[in-house]
């Protein structure tokens, strides 16, 4: 069950491999999250000292469960990941062009996964190039239930 998704990677980046990875969260943070009060637009992965971390993903506070803390909204948060898949990201992200692009947070077993995806930046052309493919995948389906 998906609780976000970053619908402006898949427009911003050409997407060639998906990962899924776990979270280091606050309490808070858990809470906030099942209520929805999360989004992914502005956020990014890092690779710092052979770790993996979410930095600008804004998770908004609850007034009722955090009164005790002063919660930080934009706080980095450390992913979890095998080793041999971090070795083996660290290893594509440093050739040239490539990032780390978070795309859903969703619930697995009880537990909240983000999965983050493997991309290239699309120039301008080619995000032209992908609307006007949108475009007419639309108008297939439009004339195809028009028969």
């Amino acid at each position: 069950m998906s609780i976000v998704q970053n619908k402006k990677a898949f427009h911003d980046y050409f997407i060639e491999e998906k990962y899924e990875t776990g979270m280091v969260l606050e309490g808070w943070e858990v809470k906030a999250i099942r209520e929805g009060r999360v989004q992914l637009k502005e956020a990014y992965v890092i690779i710092r000292n052979g770790e993996l971390y979410l930095i600008g993903s804004h998770i908004s506070p609850l007034m009722t469960a955090s009164t005790h803390i002063h919660p930080d909204p934009v706080r980095t948060r450390k992913l979890l990941l095998h080793a041999e898949e971090i070795r083996r990201l660290i290893g594509k992200v440093e050739r040239a062009g490539y990032t780390l692009i978070p795309l859903d947070m969703h619930y697995k077993g009880g537990r909240i996964k983000l999965e983050i995806g493997l991309a290239k930046g699309k120039k301008q052309h080619d995000k032209r190039e992908s609307e006007k493919q949108k475009e007419w995948e639309r108008t297939k389906q439009r004339l195809m239930r028009a028969k």
